[in-house]
């Protein structure tokens, strides 16, 4: 026989009161909104205790249906603000950048990784993927993953 299942997703409608607002306290924890659990809790009307009972149970799905994470790897000439520059054109597509990680430049390039989420995008990813690679100091670009 098997185990029961340990996880679930439901809907929140479905689901207790308190999940919701713990959940809510939670992110307005982590966008800096309120900046102590007490403040938290009260703000979204419920005690310390309940956040603190379940605070490590209760996570959102975030539904990926909606948007797409993609990786792109971009190799720039080390210059000052290609990197700025290529940002702009990200910016402009509708994509909502999570984060960016950027090597030491060697030989006068340098690799940026970055990850992005797309459901605001206008356009292809290939047309991303074209007007990042005409950017004026952009040597390559190309998606990883997603």
């Amino acid at each position: 026989m098997s185990a029961p299942a340990k996880y679930f997703i439901v809907e929140a409608e479905a689901m207790p009161e308190i999940f919701r607002k713990v959940a809510e306290a939670k992110r307005l924890l982590e966008t800096g909104e309120e900046t102590t659990v007490n403040s938290a809790a009260r703000a979204v009307g419920i005690s310390r205790s309940a956040f603190y009972k379940y605070k490590d149970s209760v996570r959102p799905f975030n539904d990926m249906l909606h948007g797409r994470i993609v990786t792109f790897q971009i190799l720039l000439k080390d210059e000052p603000g290609i990197l700025s520059s290529t940002l702009n054109v990200f910016a402009g597509t509708g994509v909502n950048i999570l984060t960016i990680n950027q090597s030491i430049p060697v030989n006068g390039c340098a690799v940026v990784t970055m990850t992005a989420e797309t459901s605001a995008l206008r356009g292809s990813l290939e047309e991303v993927l074209r007007d990042v690679t005409v950017t004026s100091g952009v040597l390559k670009c190309e998606i990883l993953a997603g």
